[in-house]
């Protein structure tokens, strides 16, 4: 199968090469790139890569999701598949998958930190595109779930998953710095670790009740945390965030006893 790949930096080399392993032609195109991974044959634009490619994935920015899809999908053949690897929002995969025409859009969500994980890293694929791009990438060696849905459903699934990843990634980044600027890093250590363990289904219900139930006391006590931070020198955005947010919670809580 011929396969392409726009983006060819890290991400991109590495499934260029995972794809040349399982035996597919593999061409590509990167604008700021001037010598191809071994095996691709480099083009020089993004349509003249995507012209009679059975398989084309993008692994560039969001930002040129659309400029991209614009070049390639014109000039391919009914049927291929256009695999859109960007961190776009669901509305654009919807759009881009709209725009598509006959060629089959299939929108692929990538669910870990492809420079560390290769190319065993979770992908999610939707869209009319989905099973073809599982079908090549699961022979390449990537593990790939197909989901239900149009373009855009394995997109929101990822954006659901990063606001607890990306956050809770940012808070023990705080929380560590906090802790070592205090002189307290292994402790703090081993608090979080310690609530990451065990049964996490019951550690969310008590999030979710107990957040809610106590939002007034415990924005109050974020509120002194923020200034221990500042006390410290360290930077308190997901703390100043969380005292907000539970704010916000309890002033819905209050309404909602009134209306009652």
């Amino acid at each position: 199968m011929k396969c392409t790949i726009i983006g060819l930096g890290e991400a991109g080399g590495i499934y260029a090469a995972s794809l040349l392993g399982a035996g597919h032609e593999v061409s590509g195109f990167d604008p700021m790139v001037t010598t191809a991974p071994t095996g691709v044959n480099l083009a020089g634009s993004a349509a003249e890569a995507a012209t009679g490619a059975d398989l084309v994935l993008v692994l560039t920015g969001a930002g040129a999701a659309r400029p991209v899809a614009r070049e390639c999908l014109p000039v391919m053949a009914p049927g291929s598949c256009y695999a859109d690897l960007t961190s776009s929002s669901p509305g654009t995969m919807e759009e881009l998958g709209r725009d598509a025409g006959e060629v089959r859009f299939a929108d692929i969500a990538i669910l870990g930190p492809v420079i560390t994980q290769g190319v065993k890293t979770p992908l999610m694929a939707s869209g009319p595109g989905a099973e073809l791009f599982a079908g090549v990438l699961r022979g390449a060696g990537a593990p790939v779930e197909v989901v239900a849905g149009p373009p855009g459903a394995a997109m929101a699934h990822k954006l659901l998953r990063s606001v607890f990843m990306k956050g809770i990634a940012s808070v023990v980044v705080e929380a560590v710095e906090a802790g070592r600027a205090a002189g307290m890093e292994d402790w703090i250590r081993a608090q979080i670790a310690g609530q990451l363990a065990g049964d996490g289904q019951a550690v969310i219900d008590r999030f979710l009740t107990g957040t809610r139930k106590h939002a007034m006391r415990r924005s109050g006590e974020m509120i002194s945390t923020s200034g221990y931070l500042a006390e410290l020198g360290v930077p308190s955005e997901m703390t100043d965030a969380s005292a907000a947010a539970m704010g916000r919670m309890a002033a819905a809580s209050k309404i909602e006893t009134v209306a009652s």
